[in-house]
């Protein structure tokens, strides 16, 4: 009998002429456009400089800062006034503005204050934008402290250079912490959306009537709809595997059956909660609105964009029911650190009780009548 029905879910799966196409092009676009687009390091800042000193050590400042890659020197202005209408009018995004008398004091005195303005009306540009130009200013404090120390031979004295070694992303690359989590949403979006349309499209057009009347099982129905997004997850995350490879040279340090274990069991817990969402979804508009609500939800609370340790207490409670955000944990934990079965119990627990809870909900929901 499930032969029967699984022939009849690939054939009206290949019937529809944009799905397949879909499932190629979706995880293809997404890994290849996503992780240049959610990439959370702030560059190309706007900076106005207000350079009342112009001295040596002004300008070499400056220099520092144009030097660092971040910032981009749009306006130079006589006065704070002026440069704060270059901000008013959106040409810069934050002031730099060095007081008379910066290298006299930073000489004699061997302290300088500066002003640093950031338009902060998106907080995080302007947040971001301020710690950058603050590090640059001490690190230039710094490399002039350091001249006058190798100028005087009587304040000589060993040195130490401090060399950072950082683990699993010794680039600092942020797409590559990024794209682990962009294929699990792609998975996400693909398990959980088909599933819950399918069994809503056939209560619109009424050919689920026919399904009720015949003496076909509930969970062998409910089998004959998990299934084919189980295996039509395993396409898509081998296509996002072999785009990070192609693309962006990211191959997992970690075992790659290890990610397909947890991903199996993933797909069979997401797939379930969109049936459930089909089981009481009257419409298509109504299961769409549903699904949405709740994969955005679980995609915020899963860690994507945001490390769980920094959200409330409250709100990293609710996150323990983001199936997400233990699979994102997968990923990123096989494809960076290397991870094994060892480490991964925890997540290994969460989403086979995932999967038995929503397939059984699915199951349990499911109103055939005869």
């Amino acid at each position: 009998m499930l032969k029967y029905l699984l022939e009849k879910e690939f054939k009206q799966f290949f019937r529809n002429k944009a799905l397949p196409k879909m499932m190629v092009i979706m995880p293809l676009m997404a890994v290849l456009i996503f992780p240049l687009a959610a990439d959370f390091e702030i560059k190309n800042i706007n900076l106005s400089v207000v350079d009342h000193d112009k001295s040596a050590y002004s300008s070499l400042l400056v220099q520092h800062v144009q030097a660092s890659g971040y910032f981009r020197l749009t306006d130079v202005s006589e006065s704070y006034g002026e440069s704060l209408k270059s901000v008013e009018k959106g040409k810069s995004d934050m002031i730099l503005e060095i007081p008379l008398g910066f290298e006299k004091n930073l000489v004699k005195e061997h302290q300088s204050d500066i002003l640093i303005a950031a338009n902060t009306v998106n907080g995080m540009k302007g947040g971001i934008g301020s710690s950058y130009l603050a590090n640059i200013v001490r690190n230039f404090s710094s490399d002039i402290r350091l001249e006058w120390v190798q100028g005087n031979s009587r304040l000589n004295a060993p040195q130490f250079e401090i060399v950072p070694d950082y683990r699993f992303n010794p680039q600092l690359l942020y797409r590559v912490t990024m794209i682990p989590a962009i294929m699990i949403m792609i998975l996400a979006m693909v398990s959980g959306f088909l599933p819950a349309l399918n069994i809503v499209g056939e209560k619109e057009d009424g050919s689920i009537e026919q399904m009720n009347v015949t003496p076909v099982k509930k969970v062998y129905f409910i089998l004959s709809k998990l299934i084919p997004y189980w295996v039509l997850g395993f396409v898509v995350i081998s296509i996002s595997f072999l785009v990070a490879y192609i693309a962006y040279g990211l191959i997992p340090v970690g075992n790659l059956l290890v990610i397909y274990l947890y991903a199996s069991l993933f797909v069979l817990a997401f797939s379930g909660f969109g049936l459930v969402i089909s089981n009481y979804a009257q419409t298509v508009q109504q299961a769409v609105f549903m699904m949405f609500f709740f994969v955005i939800t679980f995609i915020f609370l899963s860690g994507l964009y945001t490390p769980v340790e920094n959200m409330p207490e409250w709100a990293q409670a609710i996150s323990t029911f983001s199936p997400l955000k233990y699979m994102i944990q997968v990923l990123r934990l096989v494809y960076l650190k290397g991870s094994g079965f060892a480490e991964l119990t925890t997540q290994l627990i969460a989403l086979i009780c995932f999967a038995v809870f929503f397939n059984g909900w699915a199951v349990l929901s499911y109103r055939k009548s005869h």
